[in-house]
């Protein structure tokens, strides 16, 4: 029997390309954030379990079934985030951010849910989350969208994503609709999936959702929102699609779309594709006027979107390998030192340097080559005696001599 550690189910390790993918989404989240203006924003990565259980309703499955929610030893119960709003939520309020209304922040992070695993999703994932808190104008909502295809297409994937936008309507609309769903289910409750039916009693609004073919005829002849909208919510949804249209942001309306937590409102969309089979929703949000006030908060209008890093690394083209400028190659201890020193100068100077640790010459060059450096810096008791590195362009095969004082300068200028 072996006592090999292993790995626990539903996490990943990553090195090389898969490390690189991940990171290559994460930069290019920290340079479009910045071009939009939010702020970064760190909150912590377990909170009270109430935060959670308020904010993403007891009846979910995320609170019911996937959270990892122990007892600490002062006997309160904590929860590992499962997603980001709601400790933003909890900050604003505890924090006073208020004062810094309307407050525009992103963060990214691990965060756990206790899951099945499968491709592009695990049980601790990585999430990017962008929130505008305490704007309730249309154009906080065009601007959070906007900010997500810019960075879809920033990471290159912007043609195989596609945008779907709904409206919930305010608070009235959504609840005439409700009622609506809630009578037409009822006639079909007996022909519904038992999920469906569980939801019917718990969260009508997510059989919409629903993914199972039993219920596509029931979901399909089901009332529309567009039925209900007051003209208030009517004038909302379309300042923020004469928004996005004015951004040059191409959208598809999906009136079935929704988001079955009571405090979502207006607004809700989805970035789609087609490329990652049954995990389609790649950057998904909505507005939540609701929530903070469920909280315990005063009413604070609030719109943002969460989307998975390793689901997007898993969309992009493998970035280029790491460029490095030069290989050193030292041949004997005295030149391995005068070579440390060489590497950290080269460094400073903004160079990329590698070095092998141990072999001969040949298998240090080798070592060169397998780096895709472009040039290798050799050095042995002759160039030690000389104060000049042989410097080799590794594509060309052409040697020089150069001093090595002026190595740096040599390279930058190649």
């Amino acid at each position: 029997m072996s006592n090999k550690v292993q790995a626990v189910r539903g996490t990943q390790d990553m090195l090389g390309e898969a490390a690189e993918r991940f990171h290559t989404v994460v930069a290019a989240f920290d340079k479009v954030r910045r071009l939009y203006g939010f702020q970064r924003v760190e909150v912590p990565m377990f909170e009270a379990t109430s935060v959670f259980a308020r904010s993403l309703g007891e009846t979910t499955d995320v609170v019911s079934k996937e959270m990892y929610t122990f007892e600490d030893r002062g006997g309160d119960s904590l929860t590992l985030r499962p997603e980001f709003t709601a400790g933003i939520s909890r900050a604003y309020l505890s924090e006073g951010w208020q004062q810094h209304a309307p407050l525009k922040v992103a963060t990214w992070g691990a965060a756990f849910r206790y899951e099945r695993p499968q491709k592009g999703r695990f049980r601790q994932f990585h999430q990017l989350d962008a929130e505008i808190l305490g704007a309730g104008e249309s154009a906080a909502d065009v601007e959070l969208i906007a900010f997500g295809a810019q960075l879809l297409a920033e990471l290159g994937v912007g043609d195989k994503v596609e945008l779907q936008l709904n409206t919930l309507g305010d608070p009235e609309t959504r609840d005439a609709w409700r009622t609506a769903l809630v009578a037409h289910f009822e006639k079909h409750r007996y022909d519904l999936s038992e999920e469906s039916r569980t939801r019917l009693d718990k969260n009508p609004l997510r059989i919409l959702d629903s993914k199972e073919h039993k219920d596509f005829p029931i979901v399909d002849s089901a009332p529309v929102v567009d039925d209900f909208l007051t003209s208030e919510a009517a004038d909302f949804f379309a300042a923020v699609t004469a928004g996005l249209d004015e951004a040059g942001v191409k959208w598809t309306r999906s009136p079935r779309l929704v988001r079955g937590l009571d405090y979502y409102r207006h607004t809700a969309f989805e970035f789609t594709t087609e490329d990652l089979g049954a995990q389609s929703a790649v950057l998904a949000g909505g507005r939540y006027d609701g929530l903070i006030e469920s909280m315990g908060g005063p009413h604070t209008p609030a719109v943002g979107w969460a989307a998975g890093i390793e689901r997007l690394a898993l969309l992009i083209d493998a970035p280029a390998p790491l460029g490095i400028d030069a290989a050193l190659v030292p041949l004997g201890e005295r030149a391995e030192r005068a070579a440390t020193g060489i590497a950290a100068k080269l460094r400073r100077a903004g160079l990329a340097c590698e070095m092998a640790y141990r072999g001969n010459m040949k298998k240090r060059m080798q070592k060169a080559n397998a780096s895709g450096a472009r040039y290798a810096i050799i050095i042995g008791d002759d160039e030690l005696d000389r104060g000049q590195a042989a410097v080799k362009n590794l594509a060309s095969g052409e040697q020089q001599s150069i001093a090595f004082d002026r190595i740096a300068e040599a390279l930058r200028g190649a």
